[in-house]
Formats: C-alpha cells, structure tokens, sequence
C-alpha cells in the first residue's frame, strides 16, 4: 500500500518548490541561491532542456549547503526552445530520456553526501504527460525503475498522479502560483494571453484557496477541487526572490508548515 504524506489530511502543509540549475558553464542563474532561503525543495535542471555538469554540480552544493531538498528536473532535449515546445515522441523514448536524465544528477547528489528526493518533469514534458495517460506511465515507470522510493512532483489530478497511484510510488500533487487554470484543472498554455497572473496579490490569494481551501478558480470563474501538496514558483521572474520570501512568511503566517514532503 503507498504510504501516505505526513499531514496531507490536515491540508496545512505545503511544500515550495522551485526549478533551478537551468543555466550554462559558469553561469549559474543569478537568483538560484538566494531562493533556496525561501524554499524547501529544488527542481534540477538535468541537461537536455538547460543545465550542464558544471551547473548540476554547483546546484546541487547550494542545495546541500541550505539544507533543500533536491529532485532531477528531466526535459525534452530541446535546448534552443527551452523543453517548453511540445515534441513528438514514443512511450519509451519519454521513459528513456527521463531515466538518462535522474542517472545524471544522481550522480552529483551522491557525490556530494545527499539524497535524492523526488523527480518533476519540466515544461512541455510535463504538460504532455499530464493528460496523455501512456507518456505518464512511461515517465512513471522510469522514476519507479531507478528507486521506487522516490516522490514524483506532478500536476495535482494529472495523468502522471493517476500513473504513479497505479504504479506505486509516492506522489506530491503539484499546484502554481502564478499560472492560470482551465475548467478541467489543467494549465492554461503559455501560449495564451491569460496563461501567467502578474499581480501578486492576485497570485498571493490563489495560493492561499489552493493551500488552504484546496481549490483554485479557473479563467470561466469555475471553482476547481484540487490537491495542493507542493507549490511551484518560477525562479526567473523579475521579483522571483521578493515572491518567494513573501509566499513564504505569508504562508507561516497564516499558520501554514512549510516543509519538503515526507513519507511515514
């Protein structure tokens, strides 16, 4: 039986989340360490959508240094599009690129005395698999074949949670604050208008009804159920620290936990 997320059922928990590493040799992205004073899990680049050794390697060190979580973040292999163009591919090459991509971080994590904790696909490969039911098992099924103790950060109702449920392994049911919602609960594509919310305060209520209502309000003003276990926030935004560390003290305010998933 899948174990359960300690203090899911109280709904006062959440993690934040954040993706990072997403650079290139000695330039590492200028916010990265600065944000992992406000958040409690990171999301690596891996290399096929940005990322390199030199990247993965310094990333990790911060991480282990501020005491963050650390999970691989594996793209399609698109570089120039920034694994944010959907490609198309096989089941097995989605289970391929994703199980390549763990094992290169991996190396890293171990390296440097830590553990790996989850895994979160990135961008198209994320949204993809979110309601394409044989990417996810694929996607799944590679995070399940390199240690089926690991947690898999996905959309919260996705296909990639259904997948995970099936398969076995820990979930953590992934909500963002600064993305719209359609009325089945998926994102809005960034290639709409209305696909990012701007105004903080608007995004600072819409995290506080998905973490403390488990509910977020789609574009048509339907309101939404949803799971919110982890909390995604863009680390490449103008103000991405001054967010984090409002998001943050905000949350504890509110007497919100604020803490990397764990399983019993």
């Amino acid at each position: 039986m899948l174990k359960q997320l300690q203090n899911s059922t109280q709904m006062q928990t959440i993690d934040l989340n954040c993706d990072m590493g997403e650079a290139f040799g000695n330039y590492p992205m200028p916010n990265d360490e600065t944000l992992m004073d406000y958040i409690t899990s990171a999301n690596v680049a891996c290399g096929y959508h940005a990322g390199d050794h030199d990247v993965m390697q310094h990333t990790v060190a911060m991480a282990v240094k501020k005491g963050v979580a650390i999970g691989a973040h594996p793209g399609l292999p698109d570089l120039q599009g920034f694994g944010r163009r959907e490609m198309k591919i096989s089941a097995n090459e989605a289970y391929q690129i994703t199980l390549y991509q763990i094992g290169a971080l991996y190396g890293f994590v171990k390296a440097a005395g830590a553990k790996l904790h989850h895994v979160k696909a990135h961008g198209a490969l994320y949204n993809m698999a979110a309601k394409d039911a044989a990417l996810a098992r694929s996607i799944v099924q590679a995070v399940h074949d390199f240690d089926p103790d690991l947690i898999l950060y996905a959309l919260a109702g996705s296909e990639m949670i259904k997948a995970a449920k099936q398969i076995g392994i820990y979930t953590a049911s992934e909500v963002f604050a600064d993305r719209t919602y359609q009325d089945d609960g998926l994102l809005t594509a960034r290639s709409q208008p209305n696909a990012l919310i701007t105004d903080e305060q608007q995004s600072i209520n819409q995290v506080l009804l998905m973490v403390k209502q488990q509910q977020v309000i789609s574009i048509n003003q339907k309101n939404i159920s949803l799971v919110a276990e982890t909390l995604c926030l863009h680390g490449d935004g103008a103000h991405a620290v001054e967010f984090a560390k409002t998001i943050s003290q905000r949350l504890k305010a509110e007497g919100v936990n604020v803490k990397a998933p764990v399983y019993k």
